[in-house]
């Protein structure tokens, strides 16, 4: 029968008594399988860990921009590592470091919270912030933006 209507007879269940058969199209079927696993690659996340190094004496403008950068990477759903550097006597003054860290959470909560509290690891201190919004919403949330600044730009050009 699958002969004459130019199909394969494939074998579904081989184990079942009787066994199962299907007349279908194999060479479409292993396609539609390739392409469902290669979609569920695509929306597979990446979590990445960013890192950031700082030193306790920052001035305030870098600070900032420290700050901006961990709220971007944040955003993106991206975790972030802040490092603290503590070098000759300012590692004698670690609450300096420790302040400045809690600081810069208290700065970013709204994009992120302390997944790993500040902890002193020899010359450094290391904190981890994860992101309050998953990564898959974070892109997602990225590419309508993406898309709503393009449609802006298309119709500003048709003007």
């Amino acid at each position: 029968m699958a002969d004459e209507i130019g199909l394969d007879l494939v074998e579904i269940a081989p184990d079942a008594n009787p066994p199962v058969c299907k007349i279908m199209d194999f060479g479409k079927y292993k396609y539609e399988i390739a392409q469902k696993a290669r979609e569920a690659r695509q929306n597979q996340t990446h979590i990445v860990v960013k890192e950031v190094r700082m030193r306790p004496k920052i001035e305030s403008h870098d600070y900032e921009t420290k700050r901006n950068h961990i709220e971007k990477f944040l955003r993106g759903g991206d975790k972030v590592k802040i490092t603290m550097q503590f070098r000759g006597r300012e590692q004698t003054r670690p609450e300096l470091g420790y302040k400045l860290l809690q600081r810069l959470a208290q700065d970013i909560s709204e994009f992120g919270f302390i997944e790993f509290a500040p902890k002193q690891e020899g010359r450094n201190m290391t904190m981890v912030l994860g992101p309050t919004k998953k990564k898959t919403e974070a892109v997602a949330e990225q590419k309508a933006a993406r898309k709503a600044r393009e449609a802006a730009s298309v119709t500003e050009e048709e003007e």
